[in-house]
C-alpha cells in the first residue's frame, strides 16, 4: 500500500509547511460540480486508512449502501491501476477501520454527530481518528457550524476533511485570498485545496497552508481518470 502513498492526492501536503492537516484541525477540498471531488475526498480516506488510521465517513446527502458502493468502486480502480494482490485482505482490513454516519434530510445536527462519536467510542472502542464528511452546504453553513465542527476535532483529536461545492460564477475572494464558498468561515479552516480541471489537465491546488503563506509551486498534477498524481 505504500505505492499508493506515492501517489495519493494527499501528496499535495508535501507542499505544505506542516506536511499535513495535523489533528484537532479541519481542511476543505472545494471544486466545482462535476470534477471529481468526491472520488478524490475517498482517495483521501483509503490514504488514512492504508497508514491503519481508523476513520468515520460522514455523508449529509448519501445513504451507507452508496458511499460503501463509492468506496469499492475506487478501491477497485485502484486495484487495477497499481496492480495490487491479495486485494480481498486489504479491502476486509479497510473496511473494518471504517465506520459510516448518514444524516439524511436535513437531520444533521452537531450535538448527535457529537453523540454518535461518543457511542462508537465507549460501546465498541471504535477510536477514530479521521472524519470525511462529503455534503456539507458551505454556501449556507455559518460560523457556529464550524466551530461545532472545531471543537469536535478538538474534543476527540481527530483531523477532519470537508467537500465544498464552489460556484464557477463566484469569483470574489476575500482578503485572504480564499474563493466563495469558504470565503466566510476559512478562519475556522487550517488547510484549503482547490481542486480544478480544464481540458488538458487536472490539479490539486493549495489555497490555505494553517498560518503560512503558500508557496507559488504549492500544486500536483492528477490523472483525471484516476485522479491518482502524476509523478
Amino acid at each position: 500500500m505504500k505505492d499508493f502513498q506515492k501517489v495519493s492526492p494527499l501528496r499535495i501536503l508535501e507542499k505544505s509547511a506542516r506536511f499535513g492537516l495535523g489533528r484537532g484541525n479541519l481542511g476543505v477540498l472545494m471544486a466545482r460540480a462535476g470534477v471529481g471531488k468526491t472520488a478524490c475526498l475517498i482517495h483521501i480516506a483509503l490514504d488514512k486508512l492504508f497508514q491503519k488510521e481508523k476513520l468515520i465517513h460522514v455523508s449529509l446527502v448519501d445513504i451507507p449502501e452508496k458511499v460503501t458502493s463509492y468506496y469499492n468502486v475506487i478501491f477497485y480502480d485502484l486495484v487495477k491501476a497499481l496492480g495490487w494482490k491479495s486485494e480481498e485482505e486489504i479491502k476486509m482490513f479497510m473496511d473494518r477501520n471504517r465506520m459510516i454516519l448518514a444524516y439524511l434530510n436535513q437531520s444533521f445536527r452537531i450535538p448527535r454527530l457529537r453523540q454518535n462519536i461518543q457511542n462508537l467510542v465507549e460501546k465498541i472502542d471504535f477510536i477514530p481518528e479521521t472524519l470525511i464528511v462529503d455534503g456539507l452546504d458551505f454556501a449556507n453553513a455559518g460560523p457556529d457550524t464550524l466551530r461545532g465542527f472545531k471543537e469536535i476535532a478538538q474534543e476527540f483529536q481527530v483531523e477532519i476533511w470537508f467537500s465544498a461545492l464552489s460556484d464557477p460564477v463566484r469569483t470574489e475572494v476575500n482578503e485572504r485570498g480564499i474563493p466563495h464558498p469558504c470565503a466566510h468561515v476559512d478562519q475556522y479552516l487550517s488547510i484549503i485545496v482547490q481542486l480544478s480541471s480544464t481540458p488538458s489537465t487536472t490539479s490539486l491546488r493549495l489555497l490555505k497552508d494553517h498560518d503560512t503563506p503558500v508557496q507559488p509551486d504549492s500544486s500536483v498534477s492528477l490523472d483525471p481518470n484516476t485522479f491518482l498524481v502524476i509523478p
